[in-house]
């Protein structure tokens, strides 16, 4: 059984992405047989998310002065290690993998069919068959992978035999499992063999959930070794050279709000501070560890808002009206 890769591009979104035109890419296609690895029987190109970074690749290398032809045939390691040292030994135009999942199951494969934005940000493997069918060609096929999720049906015992053959082969320990209906007994001896567990359809915010994880399994991998690498931080809007103003505008203003505001805030960039060298070597923790770091980083950018309104009464009523509940510029 052949695994189905998804999301699929058109040529004017890889162009798009590659800063390559359309033209360009077919005479790629049509002299060295580089593009689109799929194609509708109408015989319009499908580029897969390999395709695409096998594309951002190339592109970078030919802007570089490279000629097209003498690369076209190169391996995408290879790329890397051109592209590599063309820069020096920076890896910023070298495109990041994004996290690979396989999908198993035929009801939930076509549930995914129907609800591609999942997969926008990972390379997605459907292998429409049950848990049980999955043939050792399709697990080759697949490699390794960063996540699992299994539409699974059948004995708690079948259940886990089978995800831990396949957890194995696959090198992965990222698995969400789907099921119906099922008993709390059921549930509980799942969940004790390390296994999340979703109803099927799989509800939204853990799917969503899971697949973050598996893209944060992904980054840990390549050797990010602090949250401050894979969480997007808050600007900071004022820094300790800042806070001395606050306590004066406490006493013009007769009161400790400002002072205790920055107070809120100086902790607060503490904490996140320390969250963001928190070591993140197990995937697990990292989500736990992401959410605190994301928590307090709007907290405190939060808190630097409020401060900057008590810092300067006058522009307060033309910043926020509370009341009629507009949003902080």
């Amino acid at each position: 059984m052949d695994l189905q890769r998804r999301p699929l591009y058109g040529i004017g979104t890889v162009a798009r992405l590659t800063g390559v035109k359309p033209d360009t890419l077919r005479i790629w296609e049509r002299r060295y047989q580089l593009g689109a690895s799929q194609k509708t029987p109408s015989g319009r190109r499908l580029f897969t998310q390999a395709d695409v970074e096998h594309l951002q690749l190339v592109a970078a290398i030919v802007k570089s002065g490279t000629r097209i032809g003498e690369i076209a045939s190169s391996k995408r390691k290879t790329l890397e290690v051109l592209l590599r040292s063309r820069n020096k030994g920076s890896t910023t135009d070298i495109p990041k993998r994004k996290a690979k999942v396989l999908f198993v199951g035929a009801g939930l494969c076509e549930w995914m069919e129907d609800h591609q934005g999942f997969l926008v940000n990972i390379d997605a493997l459907l292998a429409p068959c049950s848990l049980l069918q999955l043939e050792h060609d399709t697990l080759e096929m697949a490699g390794e992978v960063d996540g699992l999720v299994v539409e699974s049906e059948g004995s708690v015992r079948s259940v886990c035999e089978a995800l831990s053959r396949l957890t194995t082969s696959l090198c992965t320990k990222n698995v969400l499992i789907a099921r119906c209906e099922d008993n709390l007994r059921n549930q509980e001896e799942l969940e004790q063999q390390g296994f999340t567990i979703t109803s099927f359809p799989p509800d939204a915010a853990m799917l969503a959930c899971h697949l973050s994880n598996c893209g944060t399994a992904k980054e840990v991998s390549r050797g990010s070794k602090n949250l401050g690498q894979l969480v997007p931080v808050k600007p900071r809007l004022f820094d300790e050279g800042d806070f001395p103003q606050a306590k004066k505008s406490s006493v013009e203003a007769a009161g400790e709000g400002p002072d205790h505001l920055a107070g809120l805030v100086r902790d607060l960039a503490a904490l996140e501070e320390c969250m963001a060298n928190c070591p993140v070597e197990n995937w697990r923790d990292v989500s736990v560890n992401a959410s605190i770091y994301a928590y307090t980083g709007q907290a405190r950018w939060l808190m630097e808002k409020a401060l900057g309104l008590a810092m300067d009464t006058d522009s307060t009523a033309a910043e926020v009206d509370i009341v009629s509940g507009a949003k902080l510029s």
